[in-house]
């Protein structure tokens, strides 16, 4: 049989087609009747050879022609018929069906040809709905309220036409000021655990602030009035809106019944529809999650066809369980999946420097007066030195305030509850996690980062290396001060807490981005003053 070129396939020839052995013969100068010579003395042997070998190429073709159609007749009379795969509803493996055949990809099942009210489906598709939730109208209606409108009360609805330097600057100061925190709370929203009302004021009072004493420090003359107006204003508004709209902003999902899509149904972060059948009738969603790894009936894979050309989103499970959790299971990690951002993680090592060379002024007094009451409580080093696993899986000496008596030993990891090694120092500095202050050096030195997931000790290291599955992979960024899974999670140790900890760690690699760290600084300083997760 010929081979296609276009598919790779072998393709029957039909009945009656020259061989392609004789083709190519005659293409690259097979001897014919006039190249023997003249009439007279043609070589009617050879003739008779050439026509007598293309006679039987011709036979064989025909007769494996034959062989493919039976066997095409027998593959098709095997075939179970279209109404029991609709009965059977999703593929026992394999790919998806489709008219009793696989269906490789889904693309190549067509939309419904059906009139519907899909469109009316999606939540929030009216006109008004979309303004209302759409973050660029928020931004300007908070720009008129938290600026504007100070500025008209406090200088008259005429401002800008007899408007000093000073009230310019203010004015222009306060808008900087606003936006920013809009910005924030639009990208911080979006991230796992996250309450929008709740990162209005923390947002607005770092902006604010910042704004105040940058203008303080360099004598720019400024009306302070109009900002702190601006201010109080901005964060009344902003958080009650916020507030009073979050149930309109809980998302709702539809679930396909197949696959590991009805596990999410389980998570009270989100309203759940399971699907009894391929309809969104009487439902108004934000979208459409399903297993695509299991294998769907043609009827389910149409009906996610008409939410993608209806524009209703139709997210994986996986990605769905990453967006709620925020964390990524390790039985849907995949070589290549955890690849951060290496332009950001240029960015990332220039902020670490930046960072701690601006908050060692505020620092270093804290770790003096620490180094002072560990050395006056009990005897020995300030510091505790030990082998830690970094970047690459290399080796590093990480530094910490020493918490513990030297001369009692115990396992290479804090033990649950009340462990007999830490001093009274110890407790207090370990809860605030003053204890990893000095680790500021070892960002310097760039072997760590202010935010990444935390270096384990070299004996866990190993003891993790066969009892955590992917458990190496956490070494493709920096280790950090704090973490993603230190601030959700805590501390753990145990080979099912740091399954739970490898999880986050990995959403952090796959998610690596300023907005992330960000949203970790602040629940960090949550943990600073509360205490959570120490030992």
């Amino acid at each position: 049989m010929a081979k296609s070129l276009v598919d790779g396939e072998q393709q029957p020839r039909a009945v009656g087609e020259a061989p392609e052995s004789m083709i190519n013969m005659a293409r690259e100068g097979a001897p014919s009747i006039s190249s023997f010579g003249p009439p007279s003395m043609v070589n009617h042997a050879r003739v008779s050879q050439v026509a007598a070998r293309g006679q039987d190429q011709l036979q064989a073709s025909e007769a494996t022609l034959a062989q493919a159609q039976a066997s095409e007749a027998t593959l098709d009379r095997d075939q179970p018929s279209q109404a029991r795969l609709d009965e059977a509803g999703p593929a026992q493996g394999g790919w998806p069906r489709q008219s009793g055949k696989p269906v490789r990809h889904f693309r190549q099942v067509q939309p419904s040809d059906e009139d519907s009210d899909m469109d009316r489906r999606r939540r929030h598709a009216s006109l008004h709905q979309r303004l209302l939730h759409s973050w660029r109208v928020q931004r300007l209606v908070g720009l008129l309220v938290a600026v504007v409108l100070p500025a008209g009360l406090l200088w008259g609805w005429g401002f800008w036409q007899q408007a000093t330097s000073a009230q310019w600057v203010a004015l222009g100061g306060a808008i900087a000021a606003c936006l920013v925190p809009l910005m924030a709370v639009q990208h911080l929203s979006q991230l796992p655990g996250t309450r929008a009302h709740q990162l209005v004021i923390p947002a607005l009072s770092v902006c604010y602030g910042v704004l105040w004493g940058g203008l303080e420090l360099l004598a720019v003359p400024h009306d302070g009035w109009h900002l702190l107006f601006s201010y109080v204003v901005a964060a009344i508004v902003l958080s009650a809106a916020y507030l009073l709209t979050e149930p309109h902003r809980r998302l709702h999902y539809a679930v396909v019944p197949h696959g590991r899509a009805r596990e999410l149904s389980q998570h009270t972060t989100a309203e759940w529809h399971v699907l009894e059948s391929p309809s969104l009738e009487g439902l108004h969603v934000d979208g459409v999650v399903a297993d695509l790894r299991c294998g769907l009936s043609e009827p389910w894979q149409r009906f996610l066809s008409d939410c993608t050309l209806h524009r209703i989103p139709v997210y994986h499970a996986s990605s769905t369980f990453e967006t709620l959790t925020g964390r990524v299971s390790l039985q849907d990690n995949r070589m290549g999946n955890l690849q951060p951002d290496e332009g950001y993680e240029i960015l990332k090592r220039f902020l670490d420097v930046v960072g701690v060379l601006l908050l060692l002024p505020l620092l270093l007094p804290i770790m003096a007066v620490t180094a002072v009451a560990i050395r006056l409580e009990t005897p020995g080093p300030v510091f505790f030195t030990q082998p830690r696993m970094g970047l690459h899986f290399r080796p590093f000496t990480v530094f910490k305030f020493r918490s513990m008596y030297i001369d009692r030993k115990g396992d290479g990891f804090t033990q649950d509850g009340h462990d007999p090694r830490i001093t009274r120092v110890g407790r207090v500095i370990r809860k605030y996690r003053i204890d990893e202050l000095p680790q500021v050096f070892n960002v310097l030195k760039g072997d760590m980062s202010l935010i990444g997931p935390r270096p384990e000790s070299m004996d866990l290291s190993t003891w993790y290396r066969d009892d955590v599955p992917f458990f190496h992979y956490r070494h493709v960024v920096r280790p950090g001060i704090s973490g993603w899974a230190q601030v959700e999670q805590g501390y753990a140790a145990e080979v099912d807490g740091m399954n739970r900890k490898l999880e986050y760690d990995f959403y952090y690699i796959k998610h690596f981005s300023f907005w992330l760290d960000v949203l970790i600084v602040i629940r960090t300083l949550r943990t600073i003053f509360t205490g959570f997760g120490s030992r």
